[in-house]
């Protein structure tokens, strides 16, 4: 059991800190939604009824779609783009998907390998771009959400101030919609970006995400350029 804990320690850190951040997202915002309701005169909800409504959960689809918005490019774009001297790149001449020779695929593969890239052809082409994929379609999934969820909240407020309900096509291009949508995007884009910059110049010792203390800082490895 140690040795699992250990194994996955950095999976289960932040495994452990989603489920607080959540539980705590969620008890903030009942105690807000509780409170918009009280001020409105309108019957009070449970716990459980609020987690399971659209209010709550727009906020959360509207954040998961953009982190994986933010994974989903920052893989596709390390694939073609670099940047000297940050460890969150390849190297400059490295881009592209690299050969079957560099990525051990079909009859290249280690006997280690994985099943699917010691197979070769779609499977191979398909598990080699899995991460990608799954990105892809957690944002696109969260994305729906959003914007399912969002017109409901939005129908909701419209309801009590009288005004006439939307479509779902009326609410995605909704100012609402995109205000909200653009204010995570952003934010997202700057710390890729910044992470990205600052670790040409700044170090972290041990860390997995920094190069080590002494490279210089045009080089992006340990290995020499």
């Amino acid at each position: 059991m140690r040795r699992a804990i250990r194994d996955n320690g950095l999976s289960l850190f932040f495994l452990a800190l989603f489920v607080l951040a959540l539980l705590g997202q969620s008890v903030a915002g009942y105690l807000r939604n509780d409170a918009e309701l009280t001020d409105h005169g309108m019957p009070r909800i449970g716990f459980g009824e609020f987690v399971t409504s659209s209010d709550f959960l727009v906020d959360v689809a509207e954040n998961w779609q953009s982190e994986f918005l933010q994974f989903f490019l920052f893989i596709a774009a390390t694939i073609w783009l670099v940047q000297r001297g940050s460890p969150e790149s390849k190297r400059p001449g490295d881009e592209g998907p690299g050969s079957d020779a560099d990525q051990l695929v079909g009859d290249q593969a280690r006997p280690d390998s994985p099943t699917w890239a010691r197979a070769g052809g779609l499977r191979a082409m398909f598990y080699g771009n899995s991460l990608l994929i799954v990105m892809g379609a957690v944002f696109v999934l969260s994305w729906l959400a959003q914007s399912l969820t969002g017109t409901v909240v939005m129908n909701s407020e419209n309801a009590m101030h009288g005004a006439a309900p939307i479509t779902w096509l009326d609410y995605i291009v909704s100012s609402d919609f995109w205000d909200r949508t653009l204010q995570n995007w952003q934010s997202e884009f700057l710390a890729v970006g910044t992470m990205v910059a600052f670790s040409i110049y700044l170090r972290q010792r041990g860390s997995a995400e920094s190069k080590p203390v002494g490279v210089p800082d045009q080089v992006s490895s340990t290995e020499s350029e």
